[in-house]
């Protein structure tokens, strides 16, 4: 296992990488003006099908749904290890935790690339469908990450993390500042795991618009059809690169946290 020295090292990338994280930039903001006009352009049963999509999503803070990932999944995970359960992973070093996550982040760009170069073909008649479906691909991708590191989004408080992961890729600067506050509590028990389950539906709306949002500029171009089968795959590809890389940092953090805290428990 890593030393208390290299764990604290570890630590403070974590912690120069949240620093490195920018606001929201002025073309960003222009660019939602698209989706604006996705709404009324946008076919009445296509906006049905989006509909439901979110409102399957909405329930996944509260249950996990159909987009909950299985922990049976860590022995896909770590091959050569013989990992079987959560407990398992106590025996390895972050590195290695790390390297089985970019390997999944690694298999989920290639899964992007190819949904958004397919969805991206159809110009302005499937962007609608895109959203909600790059959406479900980030959640999932960030279920799987949460697993690498040893906690299981079966759990609420996870799942709730996760959510927060999702609404700092895209917040404004002020938002990051608090999300960031936000994820540095989630382990104490007195904090957001007590809320009411219709506060976290209600933020989990809010998470799917900012999101929305946030990618609309992206998703400007793949309005045209054929032209958008490059720009889907390439910025379906770079939403779940970001995604991945926040929630290993995040994760990876809280993993090197969590170890620091036992080792000092154990000096004193």
């Amino acid at each position: 296992m890593e030393t208390i020295e290299v764990l604290q090292k570890k630590k403070e990338e974590c912690e120069r990488w949240e620093k490195d994280q920018s606001g929201l930039w002025f073309w960003e903001k222009i660019g939602r003006i698209p989706f604006k006009f996705l709404d009324k352009l946008t076919p009445a049963f296509i906006q049905k099908k989006v509909g439901v999509i979110l409102d399957e999503l909405g329930h996944y803070v509260q249950s996990g749904g159909q987009y909950l990932s299985s922990s049976r999944s860590l022995t896909s995970y770590y091959p050569k290890k013989n990992i079987q359960s959560f407990s398992d992973l106590n025996n390895l070093s972050i590195e290695e935790m790390d390297q089985a996550v970019s390997k999944l982040a690694a298999n989920r760009k290639r899964f992007a690339t190819i949904q958004g170069a397919s969805t991206g073909a159809g110009g302005i008649f499937t962007l609608s469908i895109d959203v909600p479906v790059l959406l479900g691909t980030q959640l999932k991708t960030l279920q799987d990450i949460a697993i690498c590191y040893g906690y299981d989004p079966n759990e609420k408080k996870e799942r709730l993390f996760i959510v927060k992961i999702l609404q700092f890729v895209s917040a404004d600067i002020v938002g990051k500042e608090t999300i960031l506050k936000q994820l540095s509590r989630i382990d104490d028990a007195d904090d957001a795991v007590k809320r009411e389950v219709v506060s976290e539906l209600q933020g989990w709306r809010e998470v799917v618009l900012a999101y929305r949002d946030h990618i609309g500029w992206k998703k400007l171009f793949q309005i045209i059809p054929i032209a958008g089968f490059l720009f889907g795959a390439f910025i379906n590809r770079s939403s779940v690169s970001d995604i991945a890389e926040a929630g290993m940092m995040f994760y990876r953090k809280r993993k090197i946290q969590e170890r620091l805290s036992t080792y000092k428990s154990t000096l004193q």
